[in-house]
């Protein structure tokens, strides 16, 4: 993995939730972000938009975020990028299952907006440890 992701590809079905996250990681951590409403946007644009990192809400409709990553799995460009899901649904057993699906972490909702693109880089950093060990 790189020293820290650039672009980051975020999907939330509520427009409140993804303008609070991009301002946040695009002011407070300089990322460049391009946000989706639905799991179908998202997965249309990822050869364009060639994603570092993905955060991706767990419950939306129509394609959920579960779904949503088995599909970006098989598609070349992002069979590999990391995903981070957000979500409420936090419980311990619920974080090990997404975490079993490939996810490199999960970042609760509500979350701090001062505290995303920290928690961000604190996920990727501690993917990166793992794959070296």
């Amino acid at each position: 993995m790189e020293p820290g992701p650039r672009r980051i590809l975020l999907v939330d079905d509520e427009p409140e939730i993804r303008a609070i996250a991009r301002m946040a990681l695009e002011m407070v951590g300089h990322f460049e972000v391009r946000d989706f409403g639905s799991a179908e946007e998202a997965l249309a644009a990822t050869a364009v938009v060639r994603p570092d990192l993905i955060l991706l809400d767990v419950m939306m409709p129509r394609m959920d975020g579960l779904q949503a990553l088995a599909r970006l799995r098989c598609i070349p460009v992002t069979s590999g990028t990391p995903v981070i899901f957000m979500t409420a649904k936090v419980q311990p057993s619920e974080v090990a299952a997404y975490e079993a699906l490939g996810a490199i972490g999960v970042i609760a909702k509500p979350f701090s907006p001062m505290a995303l693109p920290d928690d961000v880089r604190r996920l990727w950093k501690r993917a990166a440890e793992e794959v070296t060990r």
